[in-house]
This record gives C-alpha cells, structure tokens and sequence, in this order.
C-alpha cells in the first residue's frame, strides 16, 4: 500500500514579515506530531536553485531585467518542485517551503509590474500542477517590515527596491489571499513571534486532522 500524499505548506510575505522565525517554530510543531517533513526555500533549496538565488539577490546584478529576473525564478522553481517538492509529497513526507509561486505574482508581478497572465502560464509548466495546500502569509505593514530586514546586515538586490515597490508587493499578496480563502491563511505579522506561531498552529490544525 502506497503513502498517502503528503502536506505542501508554503510560508509568503515581505521583507522583514518574520518567516525565518516562524518557520522554525513550525518545523517543530509539525515533527512533534510524529510527520516526515521536509524544509526548504526560494529561491534555492536545489544547487541549481540556490545559483539562481545568488544570481537574483547579487546587488551586482541591478541591471537584471524584469523578464529575466521572473525566468530565473520558475527555473528554480521548476527544479525545486521535480527534485525536492514532488518526491516528497509522493513519499507521504510534509514540505515545508519559504516562499513559492505566490511570491512571482508578488515581486516579479506586483513589485515589478510583468502581467498576470504571463506569471500564471509559467506556474503551469513550471510547476506541473504543484501547489500549496495552505499558505500562510504573513502580513505586515511595510515600515515596519523595512525597519526589521534593516537590522539584518547589508541590504541585497531586493531589498534596496523603494517603499513603493514593497507596498505594490503587499498589495499583490492580500489580493491573492482575498482570492484565494481556502488556500491562504493571512497572519498579522506585527505581533510577537510568539503570537504569530500560535495563531499559524491553529491555521495548520485542520492538516494534521486530515493525516492518515
């Protein structure tokens, strides 16, 4: 008898929104009630995923098109999804993942204005049919986000945008998740962290109701 499909998490947001931490919280959470899980990012989580992300995030790399930028995500992504994602899935373990195609819509659609409809049709080859059972997202005002990611170490390629790209991009996620209620789980990311991963393990309850 074959593993039941495994659980696909994905965690959104912007600079500073505090998925790091939250991410580690729920990697916890999850291997507590006895699940396989696997943790991984975008981009990278793949060498070729992770030469894209330093491609991507090299603020040597400014002049990085807008149509090259949102390829070199799906590349990552595509090779994520055949060499990390779906093999797991189908050997019943959980994934865990930083960021996914939702992101695209965000920064590459939102932040830097490439249509919809040219995002969507890269999600459906690259992705091959790969999306995430709950994803939530973690919301949090754009001042405040900037003013955390600040505090980090030098800024990369993403974070030296404007204010006005990170809002477009904020923007872009409570679109989807309006969008999308099922699917997203929107976290007011303001909070301690301590508060966020408890309101994130009452969202994930109804998966681990759903195991078999």
């Amino acid at each position: 008898m074959s593993a039941a499909r495994g659980k696909f998490i994905s965690l959104e947001g912007g600079e500073g929104a505090g998925k790091s931490t939250l991410l580690a919280g729920l990697h916890a959470c999850i291997e507590q009630h006895g699940i396989a899980l696997v943790q991984t990012r975008e981009p990278g989580g793949t060498g070729v995923g992770e030469a894209v992300r330093t491609i991507v995030l090299d603020l040597a790399q400014r002049e990085l098109a807008a149509e090259t930028e949102l390829l070199l995500m799906f590349a990552s992504r595509a090779q994520l999804v055949r060499e990390v994602i779906e093999p797991a899935l189908h050997a019943g373990h959980w994934v865990l993942c930083d960021r996914f195609a939702d992101a695209s819509y965000a920064y590459q659609g939102g932040g830097r204005g490439q249509p919809e409809s040219r995002i969507a049709a890269l999600e459906d080859w690259a992705c091959a049919g790969v999306k995430p059972d709950l994803t939530l997202l973690l919301d949090v005002p754009v001042a405040t986000g900037r003013a955390r990611a600040a505090g980090r170490g030098d800024a990369d390629r993403i974070e030296v945008e404007a204010d006005s790209f990170f809002e477009r991009v904020r923007t872009t996620y409570r679109q989807r998740a309006a969008a999308e209620p099922d699917r997203f789980r929107m976290l007011d990311a303001s909070q301690s962290p301590a508060v966020v991963l408890q309101a994130a393990i009452v969202a994930i309850a109804h998966l681990f109701e759903a195991k078999v």
